[in-house]
Parts: C-alpha cells; structure tokens; sequence
C-alpha cells in the first residue's frame, strides 16, 4: 500500500488496496485510512454500480437522496451528470451533504465515469482543522450553540442541472434541522466546526444580524486555502469522503464559450449518518 499526501491540512491517494474486497479486514485499513486524511482517493477502480454499493454498505446503512432521483435499477446511486452545454455543476459552492437532514450523511463514496480533459476538480477542507484554527472570540461565542440547516427546497437540486431529475419527493418544501455549531467525531472525539455556506441559515440564540455577521467569518475561515485540498478526477477513480469532518466544493470552471464545454459524470453512494453531537 502507498499513501501520497495532498495536502499538509487533509487528502491522500492511495494505491494498493482493492476496493472490491469488502472483507473485515480490508474494511478497517480503508476506514482507518478516511479517519486520518479526512478524503481518501482511489484510481484505476473501475468497480460497478454493485460493487460500489457492497463497499458502501460496509460503512453502515445507504441514503436515498431526499431530491434526487437515483438509478432505475440502483436507487441508492444518484447520477451527477453536467452536459456539455452545461455551465453549472452540481454541489458548486461549499457544503457538507444533506446537512440539513436530522441525520445527515456520515460518508460519501463517489466514483467518476466520465471525466473532461480539463475542468472540474474538488476541493475539500478541514473542519476540524478549521475549529483548532479558528478566532478564540469567535469559538467562544459559538461553542455551546446550535445552528439551523436548511435544504432550501427541491428546485435548488436539479432546476439548475439540465440532466438531474427528481424523485417522487420533487415537490417538497424545503426542510430544516437544528445541530450544534461545534460537534464531536463519534469515532474518533475530535471537535468539528459544523457549519457550511450553501445550507447554514442562522445561529441560534443570536439576532440575525450579529449571526449574518458571525456565520460570514466562519464562512470566510472555513475556505482557507490552507485548510484545504485540491483534487484533478481521471476515469474510474473512487473518492471516500468523511463527511462529518470535510466541507466540499465542486468547481464549475466549465465555460462553452471559451471552447470548454465537456461532459462530466459521476456515480455518488452516500451513507447514512447519526445525529450529530
């Protein structure tokens, strides 16, 4: 096995371990793995879709997105797809999945099936490493408080992605829930800064204004670029996020006009997480 490190704040790529071996023991070097660098990334996996959710089921019970139609004969995978004409891409700006669910997402396991020459890389940031880092006034306003996440409806999910489409919860209001701003990892008891742009709407306890103006710091901290990793997909590459612990922006540097207009397709398994503490 080869561990190549990403970053100093999060991220490895890893070599050597078969993601088809879905024995004990396999497992717990892949899970072990996740827990230290946050992301871990796999290439040359060309896994299929039942494969793909035999590892998953590994890390605990599968979601089936609240929004998003899944595969016909998988539901549990949802189909990420961009067409060429396309300029946005789904999960563009910075989030933690589904964050807004009473449970949300503990992991996510995404393989690319079809991948541009150039565009559409991820980021990743440390939210754990961002909480160590953040302002001490800042963490001592916040550390005992909750926050509400909000889904901001269907039409947010696929009204902007041509080639999304929604399941039979398509007219859904959003929905939200409330989770400490300041979390404990239930593996590994690191304190997590649990918040993020796209879904956090208010800190509860503060007037909206003194919470705008907070969760903008937060924000702000959050997208450092040194809390966070940078990765350029190739085909058949397998992606394990820790989804407690990781924020993540999908870049939607796609621009037809400019002469790149690619398609892009991913197949995203997300795992179903515990409610945070």
């Amino acid at each position: 096995m080869n561990v190549k490190l990403l970053s100093g704040a999060l991220g490895a790529e890893i070599s050597g371990i078969d993601l088809t071996d879905t024995s004990d023991q396999n497992f717990k070097k892949i899970n072990d793995l996740l827990l230290e660098h946050k992301v871990i990334f796999f290439r040359d996996q060309p896994i299929t879709n039942e494969q793909q959710i035999a590892l998953a089921a590994k890390f605990g019970p599968l979601e089936t997105h609240a929004y998003v139609k899944g595969l016909k004969d998988h539901p549990e995978i949802v189909r990420i797809i961009k067409g060429k004409e396309e300029k946005n891409q789904w999960g563009e700006n910075w989030h933690s999945d589904v964050s807004y669910n009473s449970k949300p997402t503990k992991a996510v396991i995404l393989k690319s099936v079809k991948i541009p020459p150039v565009g559409g890389d991820t980021c990743f940031s440390n939210m754990e490493l961002a909480w160590e880092t953040l302002d001490p006034k800042i963490q001592s306003k916040i550390i005992n408080k909750k926050a509400v996440h909000s889904s901001l409806g269907a039409e947010f999910f696929i009204d902007n992605y041509k080639y999304m489409e929604g399941n039979e919860k398509r007219n859904y209001d959003s929905y939200s829930n409330e989770h400490p701003i300041v979390r404990t990892h239930p593996e590994t008891g690191k304190k997590i800064l649990y918040v993020n742009w796209t879904y956090t709407k208010q800190i509860i306890g503060l007037e909206k204004e003194e919470s705008d103006q907070v969760l903008k710091e937060i924000f702000e901290h959050q997208a450092r670029l040194d809390l966070t990793c940078r990765f350029s997909w190739t085909e058949d590459t397998v992606a394990i996020w820790d989804n407690r612990s990781v924020i993540h922006y999908a870049i939607a540097d796609f621009f037809p006009g400019r002469g790149l207009g690619y398609e892009r397709i991913m197949d995203r398994i997300a795992i179903e997480g515990d409610h945070p503490q």
